[in-house]
């Protein structure tokens, strides 16, 4: 799939709840079932600064597409990222450093973060692009 036609989807599972509180509860769900990341990643080098809670990143490159891995200490940031992963991971890195991303508007996820929260949704994606930019500029 496209990352339009996964923001697309995504949109679509988000439109069958009807207050933001389910929404909420949707994003926390998805955090219980973000794959794990490997420990070995789980360290300073791979921690996104900006974010309220601690949020670990890494990135992959293998046959011309970029795959994401992630962790956090809270449960609505690995819910986040969850959707970020998903979006993102296993697209070529032009893909991703041209995705507009405007799923997260549409489910009103960035009106209904704090402004501390916001702040890492905004770091996490600033962090993966980065990461595309990097295997684009290293492979490509």
């Amino acid at each position: 799939m496209t990352i339009p036609e996964i923001e697309a989807e995504i949109v679509s599972e988000f439109s069958l709840f009807e207050d933001w509180m389910d929404k909420y509860n949707y994003i926390i769900d998805l955090g219980k079932s973000l794959p794990l990341i490997d420990p070995k990643y789980k360290t300073e080098q791979y921690l996104i600064s900006g974010c309220q809670s601690q949020v670990w990143l890494h990135a992959a490159y293998k046959d011309r597409k970029v795959f994401y891995r992630a962790d956090s200490d809270a449960i609505i940031t690995k819910g986040i990222a969850n959707l970020l992963i998903r979006v993102m991971s296993d697209h070529s890195p032009d893909e991703i450093i041209h995705a507009d991303l405007s799923f997260l508007d549409e489910i009103g996820l960035r009106e209904h973060l704090s402004p501390t929260r916001s702040n890492g949704l905004n770091s996490m994606i600033k962090q993966m692009k980065l990461y595309a930019v990097v295997f684009k500029t290293k492979y490509e």
